[in-house]
């Protein structure tokens, strides 16, 4: 029988951190939900209305709060699955780099759109 290895050793940070960014993703999502579909309906969503919303600095720091915890949930999820996998070496130090690399631009991409659809700045 072939040994059973997880990256997410339970009580281990790796897997604390995803548990805790899997719980706060389902708290915004559940809000998000909550204002976009039953409180604003999803026909009277408008640019306008979204740059007004965004100009909140509570909604602002809530969705860019989503945005860097869904990256890191989502890179930290993609990594320890490859590992799981088997990938050692210079294959798990080159696509840990990659991943790092591609979740902060992906955060920094994001928030030049959040910052581009308020007027706080």
């Amino acid at each position: 029988m072939a040994e059973h290895y997880s990256s997410f050793e339970r009580g281990g940070r790796r897997w604390l951190l995803q548990r805790l960014t899997a719980v706060f993703l389902i708290g915004v999502l559940a809000f998000h939900f909550m204002l976009l579909h039953f409180v604003n309906h999803a026909a009277n969503i408008t640019f306008a209305g979204t740059q007004v919303r965004m100009s909140q600095v509570g909604y602002f720091a809530t969705m860019w709060l989503f945005l860097v915890t869904a990256t890191f949930h989502g890179v930290n999820g993609v990594y320890n699955a490859l590992v799981n996998q088997g990938i050692q070496g210079t294959q798990k130090t080159a696509i840990k780099y990659l991943l790092v690399v591609s979740g902060l631009l992906l955060v920094a991409q994001g928030t030049r759109v959040a910052v581009a659809m308020t007027n706080l700045v």
